[in-house]
């Protein structure tokens, strides 16, 4: 029986970061569903990329109040979660603040770790007032309905709650200490909790009974944070590392051409080519032009879409979106996402992928949506983790035209007037210079 608890965390411990590796799995098995591209290319630009972006939020503090409170919020969070190295040590052996034996480093890091949760907290509510109170407009679009804005009360919750734990943890702990109670080192300095310790009964049992139950939900806590990761928009804490290191790096505006394409141009411009003749039978068939489901995107640009952090300063840039046009770039990474999703169901269900009756173009993201985009990058400059919403809706745009010849009137106007005047009007070439006349 002196071992159960120990037994019982070890379960814990390892149910939770077992299930937690399954589901990292499914992803990485969804992402891999995608078409193959090289981003394996200048891997100095791509890890500065990584440095600047993701580690060091410098495209977050462009907009500087929610830039410092999420850069207080992420590191606060993570520095603090150090601490879970000595929780799961003492967990595993029975033991309590086993890596206090660092001495005066030890109550350095106990005191920044408090003084992290006050910071943390405080940013969380005024987080939470940004978006419930002063009701800042991009948080609440159409598509932020429903789960996207319940998910992102979810996570302010979590963390309200996580560092309340910590901090109660360490007050109910300090005045046990203080109450020389066997097994509770005098070990580490604390700030903060040493204010909440005389709001609590000194009474030994009670703070016993306290310091553990604080413990253990703060550990469970955190693992069950850990596998909410998978159902929430927050999985960018870790795949904004991979996505900005295999970001575009071409400048913002420069489109890649279509190797299909080039493949069929270079084919009819081959003199030993005979355009009547029948393909051979072992030929592989023509590619598809541009995307109408997940499976035509780029694995990268399956990624954007697992990382999307749902904070809308794509669409709050978006020219289209801002006059009032369907498009939101945010709700098409939103959708491409959850299209991805249920193409994983599918297979967990079916082992491999059966056929739906359903895709990516049409089923989630409409045509007006395309054609509403401007094709101006404002979108993948705002977003703070290098996505790059524009890529996938010129990809759907490709097979709207290329596959459907569904593209709007005043488009085939202006490539029919191309193809026979040389320009988009409807002039003559011999007429072009009549203006002068004038």
């Amino acid at each position: 029986m002196h071992y159960l608890p120990n037994i019982i965390f070890a379960t814990i411990l390892v149910v939770g970061i077992g299930f937690f590796v399954q589901n990292i799995k499914k992803i990485i098995r969804n992402i891999k569903l995608g078409k193959s591209i090289n981003r394996s290319d200048n891997a100095q630009a791509r890890l500065k990329n990584m440095a600047l972006i993701a580690l060091g939020q410098s495209k977050m503090v462009k907009r500087p109040v929610a830039g410092i409170l999420h850069i207080l919020v992420y590191a606060g969070f993570i520095i603090i979660n150090i601490e879970v190295i000595e929780i799961i040590i003492d967990g595993l052996f029975g033991t309590h603040r086993i890596l206090s034996f660092a001495g005066g480093f030890y109550s350095f890091l106990i005191g920044t770790f408090e003084i992290l949760a006050v910071l943390v907290f405080a940013s969380v509510i005024i987080f939470w007032m940004r978006r419930m109170v002063l009701q800042i407009p991009r948080f609440w679009n159409k598509e932020m309905k429903g789960w996207p804005k319940n998910d992102a009360l979810n996570i302010l919750y979590f963390e309200m709650i996580l560092m309340s734990l910590f901090l109660v943890m360490n007050a109910s702990d300090y005045s046990l200490q203080q109450l020389d109670v066997d097994h509770y080192i005098k070990a580490g300095s604390f700030p903060v909790s040493h204010f909440i310790a005389t709001w609590l009964p000194q009474n030994i049992p009670f703070l016993e009974i306290l310091e553990r139950t604080t413990w253990w939900l703060h550990i469970v806590g955190i693992l069950i944070f850990l596998n909410y990761l998978y159902y929430s928009k927050h999985l960018h804490i870790l795949l904004a590392f991979p996505n900005t290191y295999f970001a575009n790096l071409n400048p913002k505006g420069k489109f890649n051409n279509l190797e299909a394409v080039t493949n069929e141009v270079k084919l009819m411009l081959d003199p030993n080519t005979d355009p009547y003749a029948a393909p051979a039978e072992n030929a592989t068939p023509p590619e598809k032009f541009g995307a109408s489901d997940v499976f035509d995107l780029s694995w990268v640009q399956l990624l954007n879409a697992y990382t999307c952090t749902e904070c809308g300063r794509c669409t709050s840039v978006c020219p289209a979106n801002i006059t009032g046009k369907e498009l939101s770039p945010r709700a098409i990474m939103m959708k491409t996402r959850d299209r991805l999703e249920e193409v994983g169901k599918n297979i967990n269900l079916n082992k491999e992928f059966k056929p739906d009756n359903k895709q990516l173009l049409n089923d989630y993201i409409l045509p007006e949506e395309l054609w509403a985009c401007t094709s101006c990058n404002a979108c993948v400059e705002a977003c703070p983790v290098n996505i790059d919403p524009l890529s996938i809706i010129i990809d759907m745009r490709r097979y709207l035209v290329m596959e459907q010849s569904a593209a709007p009137q005043e488009l085939n106007m202006m490539m029919t007037n191309i193809e026979n005047n040389g320009a988009p009007w409807q002039f003559n070439q011999m007429d072009r210079l009549n203006w002068r006349e004038e």
